[in-house]
């Protein structure tokens, strides 16, 4: 994986650096641990723009910016489950509020829900209690309590629980469908 994501992404021109950091680069990975790569561009609007494209070859179920993330990170879901992580340290990011939940957001709530999950799995997997506790009561605050679930998730599993209950009231409030294709790559995983 790490050949293939630097070779994916180092031929820009604006790319300046890019490695494997995290976990996978410290040997402390689990199964479930994403790749976590460090990029440095000289001109980060023209990378940004072009990181869909440049990817493409590695089939992504699922692109997008994480959310929460204090400097700009790019997040994958690529088949497997495997999730990767493109992050820009050098640019700032505005943490976004809660997802406002709706027919045109319904399926990027999804996608920043699985990805999120199976980070949590993974940090689940490393012993982090106190970590998972935390990032489980941000999920419910800017995922699943926006989607109406009454009371924070007590564990990984109770979270999946909790979120098909909602994501399938809100279909059907919404009259909107959600992909599975994301869902049934991760869920058997966790």
């Amino acid at each position: 994986m790490q050949e293939t994501v630097v070779a994916a992404v180092s031929p820009h021109p604006a790319v300046e650096r890019i490695e494997l950091v995290g976990s996978r680069a410290e040997g402390r990975a689990t199964r479930w641990s994403d790749w976590d790569f460090g990029v440095r561009a000289r001109d980060f609007p023209a990378v940004a723009e072009a990181l869909p494209e440049l990817l493409a070859p590695l089939a992504p179920l699922v692109e997008q910016w994480d959310r929460l993330s204090e400097h700009q990170c790019w997040m994958l879901m690529l088949r497997g489950p495997v999730k990767v992580d493109l992050i820009f340290s050098e640019e700032p990011h505005k943490l976004e509020p809660p997802w406002e939940p709706g027919p045109e957001t319904l399926g990027g709530i999804d996608d920043h829900f699985w990805d999120w999950i199976l980070w949590l799995r993974s940090k689940e997997a490393s012993g982090k209690e106190e970590l998972v506790a935390a990032e489980l009561q941000k999920l419910f605050g800017h995922l699943l309590a926006p989607l109406g679930v009454d009371s924070p998730p007590a564990s990984v599993a109770e979270a999946v629980e909790s979120y098909r209950s909602a994501r399938d009231r809100a279909e059907r409030v919404f009259e909107v469908a959600v992909s599975r294709e994301l869902e049934n790559a991760v869920a058997p995983t966790l």
